[in-house]
């Protein structure tokens, strides 16, 4: 065994962990109209709070709260399927190309 490249590649998936980490504490905010929606660095939607007078007149705390989440699931189930859709098509492609990689 080359342990040469045994030592590279746990480096390397180190420095993958690393990234991994920082990506899951890294947060991107997007706001329009008063929604704003609050992004981890691996694309998963973390907040969404948004100005009951900007958007929505007359809603209570408890309406705003249940909408919120709402808003906020519906954005990582679509994000989820879409990758799947994603992961599915390039498979195909893969495949075609002799390269059946596992995990896609």
């Amino acid at each position: 065994m080359d342990y040469s490249k045994a030592g590279e590649m746990m480096k390397l998936q180190q420095q993958a962990m690393k990234v991994k980490k920082e990506l899951e504490n890294t947060h991107i905010e997007s706001e329009v109209n008063g929604l704003v929606i609050t992004f981890n660095g691996e694309m998963k939607a973390e907040k969404v709070e948004f100005e009951t007078d900007t958007l929505v007149s007359g809603m209570n705390g408890s309406q705003k709260a249940e909408l919120e989440k709402a808003i906020l699931e519906s954005i990582n189930k679509g994000i989820t399927n879409s990758q799947k859709v994603a992961a599915d098509k390039m498979q195909g492609v893969m495949g075609a190309m002799g390269m059946n990689l596992p995990g896609m």
